[in-house]
């Protein structure tokens, strides 16, 4: 009985060796052989071009089903659950404060009470943080199971579609990605390590150049990722420091497709330490030990003896030090900033019809999201390199961050939110809690702003009339006491003439007559 089976054994062997040849061929011809001369033979974007078509169909399919049945289809996006008004804590509470007995001076009133209480529910319900740690709703289904919870009428055609959709998935594409980005990581380190052999020279810094793109290119299509650049001209140079806002670990792998960089990280073990230690032969990357993350004098020593030389590529860094759902930019961390370099701020903008790129690093592994998106149906997204930016003379390190945050939040059509995404892990610090305790002490002894955005105590009629003004108008940074226009003018001359005698001595405060 055994003899007979034999024949069909070997031929069984046989046709899974052509198979895996063919498997193979197919992938060196069209995916491979490509990557490494940075070609593209359209195959992805006719790929994408149909998904789009069938997307509408769907959604048409839908809208048909809810309409039917004389319901919404699905609940509209909207940038929050609430509507908030854009009124200052003092507006807020004079106006609760209007509703009751006027106060004849400022002083506390039971009645603030109920602003606090109003935006702390507001902020329960609808803050401006935890949601930029979730999934961006969509507009239309994109026959993902994970995105649906939004959307009803599924139609048995639909059903259909979505189950060849999970086949085509998780039999066809998932395997294919997996391969590919095996072969690009391991060709990474392959070529790195032998690279590194060489001596140091411009020969030895060219290939590491082709290699690191080679293999990037492979990870890309690993993902199906569809990438457009947009100003290339303004691509980071030797001598500087690459800033981009921070969706995803794939960030990485999107920006070094099309240019070097030197990466910056701590040092990992397993499988990333053999890559970190692969790749630091055959280019001049920072990785830091655990113990030296939170020295920043050591890592600004570090970075900046990097960015002196000339010949090093450019540095690589996410300032918001968190993966953010990219449709915000939050806080940059100052310690980029502080070097003195010149900053290429760089914009990314994923499109999530075709896959969450947005890693939710406390809900998920590497590995699981690695597959998450493997199993997607592909990554599209823009990339803008902006001009180049310098700090500005008598601008400090964050001042300089928020003005390159602002920059890449309005190139990418993202909100620019001052928030710090570490939020998500740690407690509210301290200083926000004073920050809001400060704003109030302020609406208690009547302090406002002026049209020069200075702080103004308002006097009372027993203070001469005058006008004490915090801030700008005075070069040394000393407060200014201003007479007013009302009848208690002269208490301004007063103010003045005693200033002049060297009565009034408080340090940090000058008096000037209007």
């Amino acid at each position: 009985m055994e003899s007979y089976l034999f024949p069909f054994d070997g031929l069984l062997c046989m046709l899974l060796g052509i198979s895996f040849t063919l498997w193979f061929t197919l992938l060196l011809i069209f995916i491979i052989v490509p990557a490494v001369f940075g070609v593209s033979f359209g195959i992805r974007r006719l790929y994408m071009k149909s998904l789009l078509k069938i997307f509408e169909w769907a959604t048409l399919r839908m809208e048909r089903g809810a309409r039917e049945k004389n319901q919404q289809l699905y609940k509209p996006y909207s940038n929050g659950i609430i509507a908030k008004e854009l009124v200052s804590l003092e507006q807020e509470i004079q106006e609760v404060r209007r509703s009751g007995i006027p106060a004849p001076e400022p002083e506390f009133d039971m009645s603030d009470i109920f602003s606090f209480c109003r935006r702390g529910v507001e902020s329960i319900v609808d803050d401006e943080v935890t949601k930029r740690f979730t999934a961006e709703e969509l507009e239309s289904w994109n026959l993902l199971t994970r995105s649906n919870y939004n959307f009803h009428h599924i139609s048995t055609r639909l059903t259909v579609l979505w189950g060849v959709g999970v086949l085509v998935r998780y039999a066809i594409l998932l395997p294919l990605r997996v391969t590919l980005a095996f072969t690009g990581v391991g060709l990474l380190v392959v070529l790195t390590s032998l690279i590194g052999l060489l001596p140091n020279g411009w020969v030895k810094s060219s290939l590491s150049e082709k290699a690191h793109l080679m293999c990037y290119r492979i990870c890309v299509r690993a993902l199906t990722a569809i990438i457009t650049y947009h100003d290339s001209e303004n691509k980071p140079k030797n001598g500087g420091i690459c800033v981009a806002n921070h969706t995803s670990p794939i960030d990485v792998i999107i920006l070094a497709s099309d240019g070097c960089y030197a990466m910056v990280g701590q040092v990992h073990g397993g499988l990333m330490g053999v890559i970190q230690r692969a790749m630091l032969k055959a280019c001049p990357h920072i990785w830091f030990e655990r113990s030296e993350v939170k020295d920043r004098h050591l890592v600004a020593k570090r970075l900046s003896d990097h960015v002196a030389d000339k010949t090093k590529l450019p540095i690589l860094i996410f300032p918001e030090g968190t993966c953010i759902n990219n449709t915000s930019v939050m806080m940059f961390k100052k310690g980029s900033f502080e070097i003195g370099c010149t900053v290429y701020p760089v914009a990314i903008k994923y499109d999530p019809r075709f896959g969450d790129a947005f890693w939710n690093s406390s809900k998920f592994g590497m590995v699981n999201y690695l597959l998450h998106m493997m199993s997607s149906w592909g990554v599209v997204c823009s990339v803008w390199y902006l001009p180049p930016m310098r700090r500005e003379e008598g601008e400090d390190a964050v001042q300089f961050a928020n003005r390159v945050k602002a920059a890449i939040a309005r190139k990418g059509g993202l909100a620019d939110l001052l928030w710090d995404g570490g939020l998500k892990r740690e407690k509210v610090k301290k200083v926000f809690k004073e920050e809001q305790q400060k704003m109030y002490s302020k609406v208690l002894v009547g302090v406002s702003e002026d049209s020069h955005g200075s702080e103004v105590v308002r006097g009372s009629e027993d203070s001469h009339g005058s006008e004490v003004v915090r801030g700008s108008e005075d070069l040394h940074g000393s407060e200014v006491v201003r007479g007013s226009e009302d009848s208690h003018r002269s208490g301004g001359r007063h103010c003045y003439a005693a200033w002049r005698a060297g009565a009034l001595e408080e340090p940090g405060r000058t008096f000037i007559l209007n």
